[in-house]
């Protein structure tokens, strides 16, 4: 089998858009509050760009925070879902690496589980554009925790089936690739949040099928895999309730 393309797992989740709105995980209040504490800046009346917005859930959130914000979504199957859930937030087409969006524009911008799908060439030059001075740049990603056994156990089942993922690091988070930064001049601070969430089982199969290396390898060796993945959960989650565990991967960058 070819393997997929950048592009192929990119844009895989235009087709499973109502899977990955209904099942992926949202990110803890605590998150946002180291986001303002490392920008030195609050995120209410802030005008802030979420990037790669995907269904919304991260945008929905700066929203309820407070914020001024505009969505931007390279695909349509992820938009339409965005505007069916959030009619009052606005959204437009594009992609970090060719942001639609005037200079000195943005006090936030905004990468939730996104900034991997950039090329930094591009995308990094487009977000010291596009954030004012004093601005800040917000990378972040739910990574899965590998020191909770049951984590750690299905991660190298999906390894073993599916391979490792090309487009992240090993343990989802896509981190590494601020280190592509051409220009020098960003600066991280990094912050690991953790937090959990209590889910069925379903729905817990949902969330890790919406992600693209399911995505790309087709229906039959994603169902096979996830019938397998159901009995072992139900073994180790006899009343059928899973407690997923995350640790949110942030890194915030400000512009001077």
């Amino acid at each position: 089998m070819t393997a997929p393309s950048r592009s192929d797992r990119a844009s895989s989740f235009n087709a499973a858009a109502a899977q990955y709105a209904a099942n992926r995980p949202s990110y803890p209040p605590a998150l946002f509050d180291a986001i303002e504490e490392l920008a030195g800046r609050p995120l209410t009346g802030a005008r802030v760009i979420d990037v790669g917005a995907g269904t919304g859930i991260a945008t929905a959130l700066l929203h309820r925070r407070g914020a001024d914000v505009l969505a931007v979504e390279p695909g349509e199957g992820m938009a339409a879902q965005f505007r069916s859930a959030h009619p009052d937030i606005p959204i437009v087409r594009g992609n970090g690496n060719h942001l639609p969006l005037a200079t000195a524009s943005a006090d936030f911008l905004t990468y939730a589980q996104a900034w991997h799908w950039t090329d930094p060439a591009h995308s990094v030059p487009e977000a010291l554009r596009v954030l004012r001075p004093g601005g800040a740049l917000a990378l972040w990603w739910n990574t899965t925790p590998l020191d909770i056994a049951w984590h750690a156990d299905q991660a190298r089942r999906i390894e073993r089936s599916f391979g490792n993922h090309p487009a992240v690091e090993q343990n989802g988070s896509g981190a590494r690739a601020v280190l592509g930064d051409p220009t020098g001049k960003l600066d991280f601070i990094r912050r690991k949040v953790r937090w959990s969430r209590r889910v069925p089982v379903d729905t817990h199969l949902a969330n890790i099928g919406s992600h693209s290396i399911f995505l790309v390898h087709g229906t039959e060796a994603s169902t096979a895999f996830l019938t397998e993945e159901r009995q072992l959960l139900l073994n180790a989650f006899p009343d059928g309730i899973v407690e997923e565990t995350y640790d949110v991967d942030l890194l915030v960058a400000t512009i001077p």
